[in-house]
């Protein structure tokens, strides 16, 4: 089953089990997946699940800024619903690498791409997130990387 069609299918689900924060964010999630095949030109049709990944790391990183932004201004009630929001979007991204595996693919890149400098850092950023779409946290991979080129 794609993840377009298991979006659509838990949708369906959590209508019909009144969840209504889960309803919410597959709405929403639907809504940006319409407005992407609007932008691709395929209306009526489906994305790709390289392309639903794409809408949802997008949608997810909405959800982090927001609960930065919350925080900042005091306001933990919304803070904390978007939290459960992005908790229901990781549901749908593939499983987090560790830090011990973080480094381990850092290093093995480094190598591969003969990487010495900060100034390779941009190479080396790009090649980790192609690889691991979904899986790498962007700014902890930035420091990451940064502090391994540097030293």
């Amino acid at each position: 089953m794609s993840l377009f069609e298991r979006i659509e299918k838990e949708y369906i689900e959590a209508y019909k089990a009144r969840d209504t924060l889960r309803l919410g964010v597959l709405r929403l999630l639907k809504t940006s997946v319409k407005n992407k095949l609007v932008e691709l030109k395929r209306p009526g049709g489906s994305l790709s699940d390289a392309e639903m990944l794409d809408v949802i790391i997008k949608e997810g990183k909405q959800r982090q800024d927001s609960i930065e932004q919350f925080k900042a201004a005091n306001r933990p009630d919304l803070a904390d619903k978007e939290t459960a929001e992005l908790s229901i979007l990781q549901d749908y991204l593939p499983k987090a690498l560790s830090a011990e595996e973080l480094d381990a693919v850092i290093a093995a890149t480094i190598s591969e791409l003969k990487a010495t400098s900060p100034r390779d850092m941009g190479r080396v950023i790009a090649a980790i997130m192609a690889a691991h779409k979904g899986q790498v946290d962007g700014k902890a991979l930035s420091e990451a990387v940064k502090a391994r080129l540097t030293a």
